[in-house]
């Protein structure tokens, strides 16, 4: 509004401060008219008679452009002094207005913008809150998942030591809570016979220890052996076939070296690793250095595939079970296989080893220690990875393929069937068992997840609500 009856006064401002028409003069000789109107020149350029250039008092000529002809005052013979002076305060009246009005106009201008930037600036602070405030909740979703699944953590700077070790500092640090397992069977006359030897470590002072199910498969008894060669019977917590994970527990009087944990994600490749294990089930406490060759690796084990860390530290027959550590002393795998022999064209197979990443396992581990079971999520069918050459050839997806369903479980009753091909879990894309293995370790019992299946040339998708994992 005010803008409008500014620019109103403006032009009546305007229309007044016109100039009045020149007074009709009488008519002068041709020539008279001629010299008082000459045309203003510089060197090499002509103005018109109406053009005028001011020059300063003083002044005849602007430097560097040579002598220029200015127009010369006139006698004024037919104004008087007073119009003279009426005309300029109107001229002075104009243009005070004209800047009055930029003024007015650019000032508006300027608080119209702020105006606006204030109101920009403002959105984006509160969409910025939200999206901080969305950021922090899926971040403490995610921390107290992570919790309940105990898996551990990337290893701070300030939790790792201030320097790496040697392997030897390491092995004299770390090699006591490193023990060796010896599994027996029961015989006829009422004894036990030894039937298989491993190895394993330590993860609490009340005597939580960690192995390979391989190692403690079928045994009657367990009887871990401590460095410094105390013996205890351990029982049996738990174990998992599919991971090849167990956890036994032994018992005494004063508290045991527990060996620190890692991170194995942390773990980059070239990195340095020291193995400390029972190989051959007499050489206790042996110590071998290598490096991670390679992570992610598919090992097939009795039939089922773990994703493993692969190292050049020497793993052999005894050390399963036995911990990896890194230079820092901290386990970060749990050693199981090795390749050996011969290749199919003779060549000798030499520095290839294998553990499971502790990452991997380690909510299996807190869950035999604290309930004895499996908390995760239980699907109820017994699959096989898909061969993608018989895939490809059949024109089929690769994925877990279903060879049997359990009664009873929630496979079945959300109508997952025999020769179905599971491509996906809970929005995880599954190629094989290990990926389907993985896909349900980020659920527990009671989660409803979609599983996606391929059948009969078309996908479908199934609601499933996951069971409680069997106890063994």
């Amino acid at each position: 509004m005010e803008n409008q009856e500014f620019n109103q006064e403006f032009e009546i401002n305007a229309q007044t401060a016109q100039p009045e028409p020149p007074q009709s003069q009488p008519a002068q000789p041709q020539a008279d008219q001629a010299a008082q109107t000459p045309p203003y020149t510089y060197p090499g350029y002509t103005y018109p008679n109406w053009c005028y250039v001011w020059q300063a008092p003083g002044y005849a000529a602007y430097p560097g452009y040579g002598a220029a002809q200015y127009p010369q005052s006139a006698p004024d013979k037919g104004k008087s002094k007073k119009n003279k002076g009426k005309k300029a305060r109107r001229f002075l009246a104009w243009a005070a207005a004209i800047l009055l009005a930029a003024g007015l106009g650019c000032g508006a201008t300027a608080a119209v913008l702020q105006r606006n930037y204030m109101q920009q600036t403002q959105l984006l602070r509160q969409e910025m809150e939200k999206d901080r405030s969305r950021y922090e909740q899926q971040l403490e979703a995610l921390e107290k998942r992570l919790n309940s699944q105990g898996i551990i953590q990337y290893p701070s700077q300030a939790e790792l030591p201030e320097g790496a070790l040697t392997p030897a500092q390491l092995y004299s640090a770390c090699v006591n809570s490193v023990v060796a397992i010896s599994s027996q069977k029961s015989v006829a006359s009422g004894g036990f016979s030894t039937v298989g030897t491993g190895s394993g470590f330590i993860i609490t002072e009340d005597g939580y220890v960690v192995s390979n199910h391989h190692v403690v498969e079928g045994a009657d008894r367990l009887i871990v052996t401590m460095h410094g060669g105390a013996e205890y019977e351990a029982k049996l917590i738990g174990s998992d076939n599919i991971n090849d994970v167990a956890v036994l527990k032994i018992e005494g009087e004063a508290a045991f070296p527990a060996a620190q944990l890692g991170s194995s994600n942390a773990l980059n490749i070239g990195d340095q690793v020291v193995a400390i294990g029972n190989p051959l089930g007499d050489l206790t406490a042996t110590a071998t250095v290598g490096y991670i060759s390679g992570k992610d690796r598919p090992v097939n084990t009795d039939g089922i595939i773990i994703d493993m860390l692969q190292t050049d530290a020497a793993i052999n027959s005894g050390n399963s079970g036995g911990p990896l550590f890194n230079m820092y002393g901290q386990v970060v795998g749990i050693t199981t296989a090795k390749y050996s022999g011969t290749t199919n064209s003779g060549a000798s197979i030499e520095g290839i080893g294998f553990a499971i990443p502790l990452d991997d396992v380690w909510g299996m581990i807190q869950d035999f220690k604290d309930h004895g079971y499996i908390t995760g999520g239980y699907l109820g069918v017994m699959v096989s990875s898909m061969d993608p050459t018989v895939a490809q050839l059949y024109n089929l997806p690769v994925g877990a393929y279903v060879s049997s369903v359990t009664e009873g479980s929630c496979a079945e009753k959300a109508g997952i069937r025999v020769e179905d091909i599971i491509t996906s879990l809970g929005g995880c894309k599954v190629e094989n068992l290990t990926d389907l293995t993985r896909a349900l370790r980020e659920h527990q019992a009671g989660d409803k997840v979609t599983v996606t299946v391929y059948r009969g040339g078309a996908e479908l998708s199934l609601t499933v609500v996951l069971d409680p994992k069997p106890r063994s």
